[in-house]
């Protein structure tokens, strides 16, 4: 809410962090704020702004909706979805975008459990399934080096499902590590404007979030 036309100051990264967290937890424990609930009514007032605590880049997948997963209402979240939650140009802009015009200094990138697109990847690197089309190949091949990275680090031997879950997170540090490096204005905002880009995995199975790149210790 702003006072006098002038916009609330951005909450800072670790404080956004502890809402998302607690949001999850609520989550899956089936439980929903009551704030949140009550948000639907803040369409009127959100119609003339908005002021998003947090940007979520994340998989396009049906299962995985930021805002019900962290139980947060309108305007909470500034929502970026991609197949393999992957990052291209209009991607970073998209980011940048946010946190320029909003002053939102907390990035999460969030992949989930059985990721489709770290799936077509495996099918690629290890047995030349081709993808269904050029664009789709165009969102594998951005997946490839770091899904490549943990083939080539596990062996013959590994077990689909944990090779699945190790490439999902690996995927999720090449694209936190491309947002970091990948952009001037985060390099900025990193290092003189407390942002923290974090990266999450998301289970289907629990519907708990777990973060485990960048956190500051």
């Amino acid at each position: 809410m702003t006072i006098a036309g002038i916009p609330p100051a951005p909450l800072p990264a670790a404080q956004a962090l502890q809402r998302l967290q607690e949001g999850n937890h609520r989550f899956s424990k089936n439980v929903r704020s009551l704030d949140t609930a009550l948000g639907q009514t803040a369409r009127a007032s959100l119609a003339a702004g908005q002021n998003p605590f947090a940007i979520i880049l994340s998989c396009s997948d049906s299962r995985v909706p930021s805002e019900i997963v962290f139980d947060q209402g309108l305007g909470d979240l500034f929502v970026i979805r991609v197949a393999g939650n992957v990052v291209a140009p209009s991607l970073v802009g998209s980011v940048e975008f946010a946190a320029a015009t909003f002053g939102t200094r907390l990035v999460v990138v969030m992949g989930h459990s059985r990721c489709g697109a770290i799936k077509a990847t495996l099918d690629f690197i290890q047995h030349r399934v081709e993808a269904a089309s050029e664009n789709i190949h165009d969102i594998v091949d951005r997946c490839w080096p770091a899904v490549e990275s943990v083939v080539h680090a596990a062996g013959p031997s590994v077990d689909r499902d944990r090779l699945v879950h190790e490439a999902v997170r690996a995927n999720v540090r090449q694209s936190c590590a491309h947002l970091r490096h990948g952009s001037r204005l985060l390099e900025r905002l990193i290092l003189e404007g407390g942002m923290m880009i974090v990266g999450a995995d998301y289970s289907l199975d629990t519907g708990e979030v777990d973060f485990f790149e960048g956190l500051k210790r």
